[in-house]
């Protein structure tokens, strides 16, 4: 008989990232670009919970979500302070954040994905790392012969730079809350992964093992 899991898993502490990471990851998508308010994942409970409406109109330009039993800390934090020659950005304390591109339309989050790292952007946000790793759903039609983020044509890259930029900005404030200072290929976001995956490891692995 196939063992059944009875009880629905924390998305970010109970799924894996998967086997075959970081060339083919597990992702968990919190919101779909037909999404007008902000969700994302209630780390005590697991649930999805509303964030907050989108105050303008940006809207999310893919998939987008993070990978369970990911963190950015430490580790993502110093490949974040070496690239811009920085000691004093830390890590944002939230799971590994995801874009994943496809051509399929669809229309709800809560749910979990094959993807593969194509790159990613840098991104630093009020000095803190938050990466977002750019991922190709796995077997998709259209997308699958991207292999780097070379592959994704200039105007695509620039609306998903563009949303992360702004998501953010208030009319009339002219501060800059977000940067991104590189936009990185496919090797680059293996290695954020990999450090992402240390960093949970670092906090959260001995609880695991303990089943708490």
């Amino acid at each position: 008989m196939k063992k059944v899991q009875l009880y629905k898993a924390h998305p970010w502490h109970g799924i894996s990232y998967g086997e075959n990471a970081p060339e083919v990851i597990t992702s968990f998508i919190e919101m779909v670009p037909a999404d007008h308010v902000k969700y994302e994942i209630d780390k005590t409970t697991g649930y999805r919970k509303v964030d907050r409406p989108q105050k303008f109109s940006n809207i999310v330009p893919a998939l987008y979500g993070f990978v369970p039993q990911t963190f950015c800390g430490d580790e993502v934090a110093k490949l974040a302070n070496i690239v811009t020659n920085r000691i004093d950005i830390i890590g944002d304390g939230d799971p590994l954040d995801i874009c994943v591109l496809t051509e399929r339309n669809i229309t709800s989050g809560d749910i979990l994905i094959e993807a593969i790292p194509i790159g990613g952007f840098r991104m630093i946000d009020k000095g803190e790392a938050d990466d977002k790793i750019i991922a190709v759903m796995a077997k998709d039609e259209m997308y699958n012969k991207w292999k780097d983020i070379s592959d994704v044509p200039e105007s695509l890259l620039n609306r998903l730079k563009h949303y992360f930029l702004t998501y953010k900005n208030i009319p009339g404030e002219s501060v800059a809350i977000v940067e991104i200072p590189e936009t990185y290929g496919r090797e680059k976001a293996h290695e954020v992964i990999l450090k992402s995956i240390q960093d949970y490891n670092k906090i959260y692995k001995s609880y695991l093992e303990m089943g708490i």
